[in-house]
């Protein structure tokens, strides 16, 4: 006898959403549920002012950032910390002079600048998480620093709405297994809903889960991929915003 299908999977109901209740989102926070990346951008802008290189234009010396990020991500990860190690060295690498005490005070203060901010929700999000946990189970999973993910949240005010918390070094397709066996996930029921192709869309696919991408328009340059298809019994939705999220789930 053929094995019937998780009725979370196979069930559709009729208020408003598409998919069944009893999913498990495993949800991304930076970019997804709260403003992250521009808060970076603004901080590299006044870094590049301030460097006010003679010989490489603003865009050039952004690409030798990113080369630079790229090389810190893989030996120190991801966090504050890092991205103010990325602009110290970018900064050496570029001047011609030392940098002096004063020099690198300013450089770090860019890097400072971005913990000041407050928590800013993405439209929607205070709306619709509440009806997601109350229909689904939700898990948030968001990479880099835990300390500095783990305070976040819970300056959102929204911790309460998940059962769970997982910030692992690098989302990729390993970390997506290990959270399905951790919590004895079924792949047909469970989504990763994110804004990043290359950490939230395409490792989790590749793990075997569904998909929801939520594309934002300032998502670091380094998390830009080509978002891979689905395939065969899975399911990749693609929603203009978290308000949607809530229309279809």
């Amino acid at each position: 006898m053929r094995a019937q299908p998780p009725l979370c999977y196979s069930q559709r109901v009729a208020y408003s959403s598409t998919i069944a209740p009893g999913q498990t989102l495993l949800l991304d926070a930076d970019d997804t549920l709260w403003e992250n990346n521009i808060y970076f951008e603004r901080a590299i802008a006044d870094f590049i002012s301030y460097l006010d290189h003679q010989h490489h234009s603003h865009q050039e010396v952004r690409e030798f950032l990113n080369d630079v990020e790229r090389e810190t991500v893989r030996e120190r990860g991801y966090g504050l910390a890092s991205f103010q190690h990325s602009l110290i060295v970018c900064f050496e690498r570029l001047s011609n002079a030392p940098i002096t005490p004063e020099k690198h005070e300013r450089v770090v203060g860019f890097a400072r600048s971005i913990s000041r901010y407050e928590i800013q929700l993405l439209p929607g999000v205070s709306e619709v998480l509440p009806a997601l946990a109350s229909r689904h189970k939700l898990i948030l999973m968001t990479k880099g620093n835990e300390f500095e993910q783990k305070d976040k949240l819970a300056r959102s005010g929204l911790a309460h709405h998940f059962s769970a918390v997982e910030v692992p070094k690098e989302k990729d397709p390993d970390a997506y297994h290990f959270v399905r066996r951790k919590y004895d996930l079924d792949c047909h029921c469970t989504w990763m809903v994110g804004n990043s192709p290359k950490s939230d869309i395409n490792p989790a696919l590749a793990a075997g889960l569904h998909a929801v991408f939520i594309p934002h328009p300032h998502t670091w340059m380094l998390e830009h991929e080509a978002v891979e298809p689905a395939q065969n019994g899975q399911q990749l939705l693609q929603l203009e915003s978290f308000r949607e999220l809530g229309l279809r789930f």
